[in-house]
């Protein structure tokens, strides 16, 4: 796929010098570059996603809470 973008002209130097350095082309340089920023936003939507999980109250049975204090009596510490 074929994409035109604009970028700041000391980005772009910059990314030509790594790109020669590293032997690929500015496309390759570009897909990579995008393909670790895709794969690192993913991971900090999970990260989000079980925050917002972990940060809702529990809503437990009450009956169900005090039979699980009540086994924990019954168990080997």
């Amino acid at each position: 796929m074929k994409v035109a973008i604009s970028v700041p002209d000391p980005i772009f130097s910059a990314a030509e010098r790594l790109a020669s350095r590293m032997h690929v082309s500015r496309s390759q340089l570009y897909a990579r570059a995008l393909e670790e920023f895709l794969a690192k936003r993913q991971d900090s939507l999970i990260t989000e996603q079980l925050n917002a999980v972990h940060g809702e109250p529990v809503q437990v049975d009450p009956a169900m809470a005090a039979a699980q204090i009540r086994s924990l009596g019954n168990e080997a510490w």
